[in-house]
């Protein structure tokens, strides 16, 4: 029997895959955190399955995405990037994900519970439980969004917008926005519940 899901991946298994088993699962590593926001900050103007597509070059491009190593990229390591034909060449970005790492790396610092501690206070240290039926009810962007965002970039990150910033907590299970009648709205609900 076919299962009923989110109508947004289609029927491209790539992105059904990322729906099924990535999309709305609680997420606590500070370095996946880091790596999901960043991602999104590359997506801006883009589509996501772009994104997906292209993530496993983006990781070896960008060291695992581990900020201890991107902090210390040179001028020349920058030119390498942009001419790495696997991942999106956008000067802005790539400079902009090493200033972000500067950030990560001062919120670890100083923040109690590190990056993960830090986003997860602005959903009260759990996922946001939304009902909702239609796409049609799905936000953009929220207060919450808003206000994180707005934190991130005091802090030094950068591509992070209250829409990124909110596609980044759908993603990462700080928001669950399967639609009520998806397969993984209860699964992610129940994920969820479990103790950190």
């Amino acid at each position: 029997m076919s299962k009923t899901r989110c109508a947004w991946p289609g029927v491209d298994p790539f992105y059904v895959a990322y729906h099924d088993e990535e999309w709305g699962v609680p997420e606590y590593d500070d370095r996946a955190l880091f790596e999901k926001l960043i991602l999104d900050g590359f997506q801006a103007g883009l589509s996501w399955i772009t994104i997906l597509r292209k993530r496993d070059n983006f990781r070896l491009a960008f060291d695992g995405f581990e900020p201890q190593k991107i902090v210390r990229y040179s001028d020349a390591k920058v030119e390498k990037l942009l001419k790495n034909e696997g991942i999106i060449r956008h000067r802005g970005k790539i400079e902009g994900t090493i200033k972000s790492a500067r950030a990560y790396l001062d919120i670890m610092d100083k923040e109690p519970g590190g990056f993960s501690g830090y986003l997860w206070k602005y959903v009260d240290g759990k996922p946001v439980q939304n009902q909702h039926a239609s796409m049609k009810q799905v936000a953009t962007k929220t207060p919450m969004s808003e206000a994180l965002s707005k934190d991130l970039k005091k802090r030094g990150f950068t591509f992070c917008g209250p829409t990124i910033v909110y596609a980044f907590a759908q993603a990462v299970g700080m928001v669950n926005d399967h639609m009520t009648d998806c397969f993984r709205h209860k699964e992610c609900a129940k994920l969820g519940q479990k103790k950190r």
